[in-house]
């Protein structure tokens, strides 16, 4: 589920999409019901909370609205839950056995074929590079990853019981049993009943009093999203507030491998803020933020500009969910910053690093030499050696640097001292209520609540309509850009360039958080490309 708009090329779910049918649904007088088909979720707690908001608030229009989970987990059963009644088929595969966080070190397979990772990260909850510079979990990382996973459990827990009017203990018991029976779900009446989605169909019939021999009226999520919300009366009013979306990693300029929706490109992104700095149309504007960060230069050059947008306007950033470290740092020059109760933030540090070839070089018969003039010239050219001591003196002393400007713009971002800054930056990931608590986000919600700060900042009454103008064009899906990694020696010296830019000294510093994957017992991470390049390099040396 992508936080951008979908064109109507594009494949997959749209959350704005997703959010707006259910609005026009709710006031659409030929819509009597939804009937939710929940497949497996491919996105974060933030989106599902958000979905989960406009599911409750349909509800308000006593309209119904049915859940069909032929294949759930936690995250499908946290929506599910929020419909009137679940429907299963009896083959559903159900898996509700918990939660899980998982970080891969790569540091020993590394080590084995001849890399070595230079990283300098600051922050001791910096997670960003341990990936492949360890072989297990540091104890700062761990006491993270254990505190995000009890908040997104306990609310979890919370909401369940709530919702299906049990207590907090007896849902965790029956999850600890294990759970994958649809049977027992219905007897202990986690699910309304066990049905096929034709039966569901037949029983909707019933209840709108549709001949069964007569075929039941539904437009599926795509043609709905068609439907323009004018032509249901639910006409903006003359008060129009920008909405830029800012989704993905964080680069300065787009490299040659980049799509058109290739994450947050810097230089569009500031072509987008300062059209409506100059613009006397908006009233306010909206910043939403769904990003692990990136690069530390772009960062900074977009905190500037959004710094200047609020000076002259109201600025609120909402966050999807994920606005951590160069995601944060754009979301800090907002006047006011609003997360979902799980939206991933924070995580102030920096990392940036390079990596040792040579032994790697070695072993597959590759040489490279280089001439040099200038004491540090040699400090991200010569990869097939390590740092000499005072390379890796300047280059900690660069990161060092990095980091005292991301902190102590936060600090004077958020109105804090710089000593308490330091106490929740550090690299550390937070959940947004934590967050919240520690000064780092002002509010709790969505984007409805972010339209609603902005209204009560330009003094309208909050039953107003207004206007969002949304400044991000629709695009499609991120492809795969990287495929096909050839196994030749000048293959393997060009990929590792290409793969690993993201952390070298040449592309700056790094604002970014490390990938942290709540999945399902059941789920598995997806490979890097990095680990693709290791198979294919074995598989060269096998042939």
């Amino acid at each position: 589920i992508s936080d951008q708009l979908k064109s109507r090329f594009s494949s997959g779910l749209s959350l704005p999409q997703i959010c707006e049918n259910f609005v026009k649904a709710a006031y659409d007088p030929r819509i009597s019901g939804v009937y939710l088909h929940i497949e497996p979720l491919n996105c974060g707690w933030g989106k599902v909370e958000e979905i989960r908001r406009h599911i409750l608030n349909f509800k308000k229009s006593g309209k119904f609205i049915i859940a069909y989970t032929p294949a759930c987990g936690e995250k499908e059963f946290y929506l599910a839950c929020a419909c009137e009644e679940i429907y299963a088929p009896p083959s559903a595969y159900f898996s509700l056995y918990g939660l899980t966080v998982q970080a891969s070190f790569l540091g020993g397979v590394l080590e084995k074929i001849g890399i070595e990772p230079q990283v300098q990260r600051i922050g001791k909850y910096k997670s960003a590079g341990d990936q492949l510079t360890r072989k297990s979990m540091s104890e700062e990382n761990c006491e993270m990853l254990t505190s995000l996973l009890d908040n997104i459990y306990g609310n979890w827990l919370d909401v369940v019981s709530s919702s299906k009017g049990k207590k907090r203990e007896d849902v965790e018991h029956f999850i600890n049993e294990g759970v994958y029976e649809v049977e027992k779900l219905k007897e202990e009446g986690f699910i309304t009943n066990i049905h096929y989605d034709d039966e569901v169909i037949s029983m909707l019939k019933e209840r709108l009093g549709v001949q069964k021999d007569k075929k039941l009226s539904m437009v599926d999520y795509k043609k709905y999203s068609k439907v323009r919300k004018w032509t249901l009366g639910l006409t903006g009013g003359k008060d129009l507030i920008a909405v830029i979306r800012a989704t993905g990693s964080i680069s300065r300029v787009r490299s040659p491998l980049s799509t058109p929706s290739s994450g947050i490109v810097a230089e569009q992104i500031i072509e987008k803020i300062r059209s409506v700095r100059e613009s006397k149309r908006y009233k306010a504007v909206i910043i939403r933020i769904d990003s692990p960060g990136g690069d530390a230069l772009a960062s900074d050059l977009m905190w500037r500009e959004i710094k200047l947008l609020a000076a002259s306007k109201p600025v609120i950033a909402s966050m999807g969910d994920v606005a951590a470290s160069g995601g944060y740092y754009m979301a800090m020059a907002a006047q006011t910053i609003v997360a979902e109760n799980l939206t991933l933030t924070g995580s102030i540090g920096v990392v940036t690093g390079k990596f040792n070839l040579g032994k790697l070089y070695e072993k597959i018969g590759f040489n490279k030499e280089v001439i040099s003039r200038g004491r540090y010239a040699e400090l991200i050219a010569a990869e097939q050696r390590p740092f000499r001591p005072d390379e890796a003196e300047l280059f900690e002393k660069s990161a060092q640097n990095a980091y005292k400007q991301f902190r102590d713009k936060a600090a004077f971002s958020r109105s804090m001292p710089v000593e308490k800054m330091e106490e929740v930056a550090q690299g550390r990931v937070w959940a947004g209520k934590d967050a919240a608590s520690r000064g780092l986000v002002d509010a709790i919600g969505g984007l409805s609540r972010a339209i609603a700060i902005a209204k009560h900042k330009i003094k309208i009454p909050q039953d107003r309509p207004v206007t969002l103008v949304e400044l991000s064009r629709p695009s499609p899906t991120l492809p795969e850009v990287l495929s096909g990694i050839g196994s030749s020696i000048v293959g393997v010296d060009r990929t590792l360039k290409e793969l690993l830019q993201d952390l070298t000294f040449s592309d700056g510093v790094q604002a970014r958080m490390d990938g942290i994957m709540f999945q399902r017992l059941e789920g598995f991470p997806n490979a890097t490309p990095l680990i693709s390049l290791i198979k294919d390099y074995l598989s060269s040396l096998r042939a």
